[in-house]
């Protein structure tokens, strides 16, 4: 029995085609906010009234605010409560089937302006909600990211927000992200550029992060010792990488902002190599780099590359720069080597 295109495609399921729509900004779709600010759009699903009033709990413990996701039925089942979540400053935004939404937003005080993204979800629905200036929020992202979102079940909420200050975030709800906007197509090519190329190197040369930390931007892998170091054949090194996208958001709130970050991150590569047994080898820091100034200012001696060598390099910057959108020109477009000798690293930064 033949199926008519419409009835094939009324339902869009929450696959890989569907999130590079929502990436891409399909039905007005949102993308975050300011990516060099500490703060992130908290999200928290909440089925039931138990669940609404265990996450009021939390989040009134914790001194937090953010954007529930809330089923149309609630505005039924517990509207005295979605009221209090209201006054407390808390956003709601609808999850799962729009049907009765203007029930929601008399339940809830306020009008209803975002909504997370469902596989239940239709693309009529999609374009009703959209008609109303109802947003789908951002993706939320699987760790804390300047200017994105986190969902975060109501039972994870203390630990979870206890954590993110700790590491210098600040949980917000998400219409209060700085500079939020609307999705890109272009966010659409930076996310598969990371996918495809930034997260396949890190798994293919055993990249490290170091970036937890709200400011933190270093990551290290071990990595046979360039030749070009006065180290015997086979000795190993710590080599640094930057976490280039929130490098770019941090200075576009400052070159000192970046700056002192960078500085910074620096002392968390020496806690590596002291505490990862990994890095236990590790006879020296380097990075090929365009920031070789601010390294040599900490410590790093600088050596030129082999000209076809730095014209290599050289060809993947500009493609980063392209990538990831930064205004500010490098002070240096001839990337060269840093480096410094271990113990002399832990001395100076450790």
């Amino acid at each position: 029995m033949a199926v008519s295109p419409q009835k094939a495609h009324s339902r869009l399921p929450f696959s890989l085609v569907s999130q590079a729509l929502i990436r891409a900004g399909a039905h007005g779709a949102l993308h975050g906010g300011h990516p060099g600010d500490p703060r992130v759009g908290l999200t928290v699903p909440v089925a039931t009234p138990a669940e609404l009033r265990e996450a009021l709990a939390a989040l009134g413990a914790a001194g937090a605010r953010a954007t529930l996701l809330v089923p149309v039925r609630l505005a039924d089942l517990d509207p005295d409560t979605l009221r209090l979540a209201t006054g407390a400053g808390h956003e709601v935004a609808g999850q799962g089937d729009p049907a009765g939404l203007p029930g929601l937003e008399v339940a809830a005080g306020q009008p209803v302006t975002a909504w997370t993204w469902d596989e239940a979800l239709t693309l009529g629905q999609l374009r009703a909600l959209a008609a109303r200036g109802v947003r789908p929020l951002p993706l939320p992202s699987p760790s804390p990211e300047l200017g994105l979102t986190l969902r975060v079940p109501p039972a994870d909420l203390p630990g979870t927000v206890a954590r993110l200050r700790t590491l210098r975030y600040r949980p917000v709800p998400v219409r209060e992200l700085p500079e939020l906007r609307a999705a890109t197509p272009r966010d659409l090519l930076i996310h598969v550029y990371r996918r495809m190329v930034d997260d396949r190197f890190a798994r293919a040369h055993g990249v490290l992060p170091l970036t937890g930390r709200a400011d933190a931007v270093m990551r290290v892998a071990l990595r046979p010792m360039p030749g070009a170091l006065p180290f015997p054949p086979g000795s190993l090194a710590a080599e640094l990488h930057l976490h280039s996208p929130r490098l770019v958001g941090l200075n576009a709130r400052g070159s000192l902002t970046a700056y002192r970050a960078y500085q910074r991150s620096l002392r968390d590569v020496a806690g590596a190599l002291r505490e990862r047994p990994e890095f236990g080898d590790a006879r020296a820091v380097f990075a090929v780099t365009l920031f070789h100034g601010p390294l040599e200012k900490n410590g790093f001696a600088v050596v030129s590359l082999p000209p076809a060598q730095a014209r290599v390099y050289g060809l993947g910057f500009r493609v980063m720069r392209l990538v990831y959108g930064t205004r500010v020109a490098p002070s240096e477009t001839e990337p060269r080597m840093a480096w410094m000798e271990r113990e002399a690293f832990l001395a100076r930064h450790g």
